[in-house]
């Protein structure tokens, strides 16, 4: 797909993609790459990443593998350092790494707790506080880009770990936003808000452990995986709306809009008329309460 005038503002830059081996991340990536940046695919699984730099390198693109543990702030800043001292200046950082946890509040295990709160919260905020002071050096136009849900405007049972994360980070962008707003900084900042995107998230997440209810959990769990794989958008098609979008100088960037905007419409009844919580609109058929 050619692209578009905004997108080839991006082109000739350095972009920095975290959690890029797979996912949203890897599509994000290769669409960077499409559009003639030099690509930093960071992931703490090196290997998957070098497999995406194997299919940029082979499209003709340029790109770099990376290990990097988000949760770690010193290697988010050993990341920056690298990276400006080989590179130069980067034009687009995307804090994407993420994972998802599924089990009931009281029995998802403390290890997993802080794992999803170190990689999805402290991974967005270390990754802008360790690249945000350089990219302002340079006094360039830039780009950060950091990735939200449709979940940071609901709630859903057993995910309350992953989604309370992303309103976390829903609320983090937000703040950024009005800080380089406030300095007027050439920093364009946006939230990224995937629906439901085919990718192995739910693959990927460990089996509920501990007692009780863990057997329905685990049956949730096999059939938001399906619906990622049989209904989810493809991840090409999902990274090319969130580039053309970012690129746009958007806050907002949504690949399903709709969705969206019904999960926003619900939560501004729920807030209003202050309501006991509820799921979200489109998951409704998934729960039996």
């Amino acid at each position: 797909m050619e692209p578009t005038k905004d997108e080839l503002k991006l082109a000739g830059g350095v972009a920095v993609i975290t959690g890029a081996g797979s996912g949203i991340g890897s599509g994000l990536a290769r669409r960077a790459a499409q559009l003639g940046m030099t690509v930093i695919v960071a992931d703490i699984a090196v290997d998957r990443a070098r497999t995406v730099v194997r299919e940029i390198i082979d499209a003709g693109g340029q790109a770099e593998a990376v290990a990097v543990d988000v949760s770690r702030p010193d290697e988010l800043d050993r990341l920056a350092e690298a990276v400006y001292e080989r590179h130069g200046h980067v034009r687009l950082l995307v804090n994407n790494a993420g994972i998802e946890t599924l089990g009931l509040c009281w029995e998802v295990p403390a290890a997993r707790w802080d794992a999803t709160l170190n990689i999805n919260i402290h991974g967005v905020v270390h990754g802008v506080r360790a690249f945000a002071p350089k990219m302002l050096a340079a006094g360039q136009e830039c780009w950060i880009a950091n990735l939200s849900s449709a979940g940071a405007f609901g709630m859903m049972p057993t995910q309350a770990a992953y989604i309370m994360t992303k309103h976390a980070v829903q609320s983090f962008t937000e703040g950024l936003f009005l800080d380089m707003k406030t300095i007027k900084a050439p920093v364009h900042v946006c939230s990224v808000i995937p629906g439901l995107v085919r990718t192995d998230i739910f693959d990927a997440t460990p089996k509920p452990s501990g007692g009780g209810q863990n057997g329905g959990i685990a049956e949730f769990r096999k059939v938001m995986s399906d619906m990622a794989r049989d209904h989810g958008m493809d991840t090409d098609q999902a990274s090319r709306i969130i580039m053309t979008q970012i690129a746009a100088g958007k806050f907002w960037i949504s690949t399903h809009p709709e969705t969206t905007d019904g999960i926003i419409a619900h939560r501004i009844e729920f807030l209003r008329q202050q309501l006991d919580p509820d799921v979200m609109p489109e998951s409704k058929h998934l729960v039996d309460f």
